[in-house]
């Protein structure tokens, strides 16, 4: 084994390591791909990941990464983000395992500049302390922060660059796992001082700010959240028609990542003025039905679905 793959080898063990720490769901989903498709999701959760903790000073979204961490300004975590990227995108050794993921992703796949900044202009977003005040703006926040890591994805399975139609659905796809997690979150975004609802919605449900899960608004909140996951039902529906230009395992795997996620919002809306008793999540045997689900989806004609708007190019010429 030369030098490269060594170092390679040693990357993809510790993506493992942070997939499996930070995230079941996508865990489970990867296990369904070739080996070279799942290492190379692995890689690029990494980097998702790490930026995400770096930005909210967190350990997997975890407990807090210490004093140090606390220390820093959101600027100032951002542009050690941005640092640490521009060393991987150039083909530096950066120091930090994650990025490094980065950095040999980008040797392997077709996965752009403009793809990365994509990514990174929602974790600005995060540090300006920016809040949606329309649908659209929210759209476009899911958009930087899910959408553009689905447009990653998408490269990462081989899509070419150039390839708009199937970025565009894979794109769909990060939109409506986004809005999944605004909708599932909302009490504990409410808790860190933030929201991702449009202030417009609220406004026109009479909720103020800051009192979004206050018992005596609940059932305003209802129809809000209901609103957000339709959305992410129709983003979900053109995502899954997209998986048709994949090949085989790979469909298999988003189809089950499209279905536990879809599985959250529909939960959420479900159970109402309920939903954030507690955190909701997919369980172990709920994840299996679900690939097996997605197993036999896989093997069928997908239904021809239309496009949401906006769409990718729309959302991305919002920001720029």
């Amino acid at each position: 084994m030369t030098k490269a793959e060594r170092n390679r080898a040693a990357l993809v063990i510790a993506a493992h390591d942070s997939i499996r720490k930070g995230s079941r769901s996508f865990a489970a989903a990867s296990r369904l791909f070739d080996r070279t498709t799942r290492e190379r999701v692995w890689l690029l959760y990494a980097w998702c990941r790490a930026c995400d903790d770096i930005a909210d000073d967190q350990d997997h979204g975890g407990a807090s990464l210490g004093d140090h961490g606390r220390s820093l300004r959101p600027e100032a975590r951002l542009a050690t983000i941005r640092s640490l990227t521009d060393l991987a995108v150039a083909g530096e050794n950066t120091g930090h395992a994650a990025f490094d993921a980065l950095g040999q992703l980008m040797r392997e796949t077709p996965i752009s500049r403009a793809m990365v900044d994509d990514v990174l202009a929602g974790f600005a977003l995060d540090a300006a302390d920016w809040r949606p005040r329309t649908e659209a703006d929210m759209l476009r926040y899911c958009f930087h922060v899910a959408g553009a890591v689905g447009v990653m994805m998408a490269a990462v399975m081989g899509v070419a660059a150039d390839d708009d139609d199937t970025l565009d659905r894979a794109c769909d796809l990060g939109l409506a796992f986004q809005l999944a997690n605004i909708v599932r979150d909302v009490s504990e975004d409410d808790a860190n001082g933030r929201c991702y609802l449009p202030m417009e919605w609220l406004a026109e449900a009479d909720i103020p700010p800051g009192e979004v899960t206050k018992p005596h608004y609940r059932h305003a909140l209802v129809p809000l959240v209901a609103r957000a996951c339709a959305l992410a039902r129709e983003y979900e529906i053109s995502a899954r028609f997209g998986t048709s230009r994949l090949m085989f395992r790979q469909r298999w795997a988003v189809l089950a990542a499209a279905g536990i996620y879809g599985g959250i919002a529909r939960e959420v809306e479900r159970l109402g003025a309920h939903a954030w008793d507690h955190r909701v999540s997919t369980s172990r045997w709920q994840k299996l039905r679900l690939i097996g689900t997605a197993f036999a989806e896989a093997r069928r004609a997908p239904r021809a679905a239309g496009k949401p708007t906006p769409s990718r190019r729309e959302l991305a010429a919002m920001a720029r």
